[in-house]
């Protein structure tokens, strides 16, 4: 997807910015899940608690399978 309209402040160009920063979000709480799904698993795996381990990789890998589609959009909109 390129503009060809080439002024700072137009509204293709912000459009574009606005696009690549919720990409820049979405991937950033993506990662936060991944860690707080590492942390849920260690912490069941030190108190003994299988459900906790287990809701823990679960929720790493929600969060990977979040990243992969976002990798997915990022290359079709180059």
């Amino acid at each position: 997807m390129a503009y060809t309209v080439s002024r700072i402040g137009s509204p293709p160009v912000i459009a574009k910015i606005e696009e690549h920063a919720m990409g820049i979000v979405d991937k950033a709480k993506n990662t936060a899940e991944k860690l707080a799904g590492q942390a849920k698993e260690k912490t069941g795996d030190a108190t003994g608690n299988d459900d906790l381990k287990n809701e823990g990789k679960k929720d790493q890998a929600k969060g990977s399978l979040k990243n992969a589609g976002e990798d997915v959009k990022d290359a079709f909109k180059k």
